[in-house]
């Protein structure tokens, strides 16, 4: 028996991330900034106060995305190994988001509070302008254990399930909730559709990133996987709460509390039960996030790899002989 070759989608997941890793975002034309413009200008024309426009809406601005990855799919071997790193590459944030991180940290530091402020704001949603240093912290090592399951783990579990379909098509949901999953005026109807389709393919990566972040902290497993069940629960989303959660307690802080929207204040639950964020935190939550994507990274590549040997070896049906012609 000839041995299996090697998955076209770990080879894309791997280079994907190497590409990631070493290029980053690029400054301009990112293909999810492009998605983006699209969305918008899908919005502008069907936008109604309704949960139906909103459905109408994600299934115009995704039908195309959902082409291209099936397409990709599709390919020989070599296109979708390529196809997939390029997707993959695209979809990742994972150094894009560290390098935010750590520049919070660097502004900190200075006692830059101004620029700090300015700099978190690229990071998460909420108002920044009255935010004092410890209060930018905890909102940077929120948003760093967030989209750590959104723009790295969830691109990892989805390209391993799905390939370069599940690729596209997560990072592509993930960017419509982040457009439209408001509680404002404007979205709490029509953006319905766009947060629970991201609840729904969230789920998995969050619950991934959970158990990676046990893995990266073996001494703190247990803590991290209790406090996550416990205190996730609590969160008003269903997958950034049992992140954030998990890595207060791999990192010993306490996460959570008031937060600010321009569509109002939240009294949040408090997420772990250690101290409070500072800025001399924000390495130690970039450090973990980096060691959360390479795990998810290995379980990935592990699973397409295993997957394509399984196949490999699965037995062929026994050729029938045709009869002799008498």
């Amino acid at each position: 028996m000839s041995p299996a070759p090697i998955s076209p989608e770990a080879i894309g997941l791997l280079g994907g991330w190497l590409a990631d890793r070493v290029l980053a975002d690029p400054r301009r034309g990112h293909p999810v900034a492009l998605f983006g413009s699209w969305a918008a200008l899908v919005e502008s024309r069907t936008h109604r106060d309704s949960r139906a426009a909103g459905v109408l809406t994600e299934t115009i601005v995704l039908a195309p995305v959902l082409g291209l990855g099936v397409a990709a799919s599709r390919l020989p071997p070599a296109g979708r190994a390529v196809a997939t790193a390029a997707l993959t590459w695209a979809a990742l944030g994972g150094t894009s988001l560290r390098r935010e991180g750590t520049g919070v940290h660097d502004l900190l530091v200075a006692d830059d509070l101004a620029a700090a402020r300015r700099r978190v704001a690229h990071l998460v949603g909420r108002v920044t302008d009255d935010l004092t240093a410890d209060d930018i912290a905890r909102a940077a090592v929120e948003s760093i254990a967030e989209n750590t399951s959104d723009a790295v783990v969830g691109t990892l579990v989805w390209g391993a399930l799905l390939g370069p379909t599940g690729v596209v098509v997560h990072r592509a949901v993930n960017t419509l909730d982040a457009m439209h999953g408001h509680r404002s005026a404007r979205y709490a109807r029509f953006g319905w559709a766009a947060a629970r389709l991201d609840d729904v393919l969230g789920w998995l990566p969050a619950r991934v990133t959970v158990l990676a972040t046990a893995v990266a902290r073996p001494l703190r497993a247990g803590e991290v996987v209790r406090t996550a069940r416990r205190d996730g629960r609590r969160h008003p989303s269903p997958n950034a709460g049992p992140v954030e959660a998990g890595f207060a307690a791999a990192l010993g802080l306490r996460l959570g509390g008031r937060t600010v929207y321009a569509s109002g204040a939240e009294d949040r639950a408090v997420l772990g039960t250690g101290g409070a964020t500072t800025s001399a935190d924000l390495p130690r939550a970039v450090a973990l996030s980096r060691r959360v994507g390479t795990i998810s990274l290995v379980g990935a590549v592990g699973l397409r790899v295993l997957a394509g040997v399984t196949r490999g070896r699965r037995p062929r049906p026994p050729q029938r002989s045709r009869p002799r012609p008498r």
